[in-house]
């Protein structure tokens, strides 16, 4: 959940204007997030946002420089856009098909991610098999992986 949390407080403070830890908490909550304000305020020193100003004469959330750089979503991203050959899944089996020498590499972005569904990778030269939690979430990753190639 934290993985997801986190990711989700990334994704708000790129696309919106979000000035105080309370605006942040409400959006968050209108993506179906249940949180505290005391459950963002860490998040938001771990993620070590920072006030910059909108432009407007107020200010806005932003990730430091460094980690808009080295974004974990965007390294996948990147590395999926130029690697990723084929996907497919069985029950709570995902089995990603990815140019030779790459697959440690992708199977370790994805370990870093931290997303609930995925207990873990296993990773061959141009195979990864990545173990879900469950049947019902395999289609749900495979989504995911598929929703970042557009």
């Amino acid at each position: 959940m934290k993985g997801i949390r986190q990711y989700r407080i990334k994704e708000l403070i790129t696309n919106q204007v979000i000035e105080t830890q309370e605006e942040l908490v409400e959006a968050l909550r209108e993506t179906g997030l249940q949180v505290t304000q005391a459950t963002v305020s860490r998040d938001m020193k771990e993620l070590m946002l920072i006030k910059t100003p909108a432009g407007d004469g107020k200010y806005r959330y932003a990730l430091p420089q460094d980690q808009q750089r080295h974004n974990p979503i965007n390294k996948l991203k990147r590395a999926l856009l130029d690697h990723f050959v084929h996907i497919d899944f069985t029950e709570n089996l995902v089995v990603m098909k990815c140019l030779p020498g790459t697959a440690n590499a992708i199977g370790a972005l994805i370990d870093n991610m931290e997303w609930g569904e995925v207990m873990g990778t296993i990773c061959g030269d141009d195979t990864i098999l990545i173990i879900c939690r469950n049947k019902e979430t395999s289609n749900e990753l495979v989504e995911k992986l598929l929703d970042l190639l557009n």
